[in-house]
């Protein structure tokens, strides 16, 4: 069965609810799911699945260190992530404050690794983004995102 882990940092939970619903969207098409803070996260995780998507508050306009430690410490798989589908998610604390560069850096990331990132048509084009607590049309992003890549993932795996 094709599974998606959705790693996710949070300090005020704004993130981790974004990443729930993330994890909701996985789940309705019957992809497995994994949700797993940055903190209980490991670069394994990443390697052991076939979908990965990651969420970050926005510091300074990238993303948060913790997230920046697991996908530099990933780095050890270099190439072995390749062909995996990739997505990425982010909130902020105010309009312009640099969630979707925080965004855009997690995909590099990911294109680097040779992954598969899935665009988006409707809502944020990079990833959905949050500013402050999520609303219930950040959350359905966030759904939709979830169901995007395990589409992708069942086709693929």
């Amino acid at each position: 069965m094709p599974k998606v882990v959705v790693i996710y940092h949070s300090r005020t939970g704004n993130t981790k609810a974004m990443a729930e619903a993330v994890a909701e969207g996985v789940k309705s098409e019957g992809v497995e799911v994994v949700l797993k803070s940055v903190k209980e996260a490991t670069p394994d995780d990443m390697l052991h699945c076939d979908g990965i998507i990651i969420g970050t508050p926005t510091y300074f306009g990238a993303p948060s260190a913790e997230v920046k430690k697991l996908i530099d410490d990933s780095v050890k798989y270099y190439g072995e992530l390749k062909g995996k589908i990739g997505a990425a998610f982010a909130s902020c604390g105010v309009l312009g404050g640099g969630a979707e560069t925080a965004v855009l850096d997690i995909i590099k990331a990911f294109l680097i690794h040779g992954m598969i990132v899935q665009g988006i048509v409707n809502g944020g084009h990079y990833g959905p983004i949050s500013i402050g607590k999520p609303t219930t049309a950040v959350l359905s992003e966030c759904r939709d995102l979830g169901k995007k890549v395990a589409e992708l993932v069942g086709k693929l795996f």
